[in-house]
């Protein structure tokens, strides 16, 4: 296995957005291309509103766990997490977030304030060697479904380069992995990415 495809990857949402499904897409897809795959769920909350944190590691890591300041990559699906999951970013890592909030419990029941997307997007850029910011849930309308906005953040993420495969590889995994009836849906969604991604660059 060349050193070249180890990654640790980060990713982290609430719960209702369907970010352990999108963590075991991208397993597969990475499972498919012949990768050591090493995938852990770090979800206390799991229900709708809570955070769900997850973990992918390719190849070759004993252990799923990504502590502090290890992360080669964060997938963040929504934005106030995304900035919570920053702790976890490896020097010279990079960060692919949604724009559009879907707010975790603690702000639906007041206890906590929404900061500012732009305190967010500062957040990161300030921290992260590269970063994309990518309206998710209205792309994944676009797409067919609010759902589909997951499948937008992985296609963008494998068109950055920053993984050992490319969005051609999550095409393939959808194709075999997913349910018929949201197969055209989801590589919809993942073109919507790829297209996103190279208009920000």
């Amino acid at each position: 296995m060349s050193t070249a495809a180890r990654i640790r990857i980060y990713l982290t949402g609430v719960g209702g957005q369907g970010t352990l499904t999108a963590t075991t897409l991208l397993s597969r897809t990475a499972l498919d291309q012949g990768l050591e795959v090493t995938s852990g769920e770090i979800h206390g909350m799991a229900q709708r509103g809570g955070v769900v944190e997850s973990t992918i590691l390719l190849g070759g890591w004993m252990s799923p766990k990504i502590g502090h300041g290890e992360a080669d990559l964060i997938l963040g699906f929504e934005p106030l997490e995304t900035l919570r999951g920053m702790t976890h970013l490896a020097a010279g890592g990079s960060v692919l977030s949604n724009t559009e909030p879907l707010p975790p419990v603690g702000v639906s029941t007041g206890r906590e304030a929404y900061p500012e997307m732009e305190r967010i997007r500062a957040k990161v850029e300030g921290c992260a060697a590269k970063s994309w910011f990518l309206p998710c849930r209205t792309l994944g309308l676009q797409a067919g479904s609010v759902q589909a906005g997951n499948s937008v953040l992985l296609g963008a993420a494998c068109a950055t380069g920053l993984l050992p495969f490319g969005p051609e590889a999550l095409e393939a995994a959808i194709r075999t992995h997913l349910a018929p009836k949201l197969m055209d849906m989801n590589l919809r969604a993942v073109e919507l990415g790829v297209r996103a991604v190279a208009s920000a660059s």
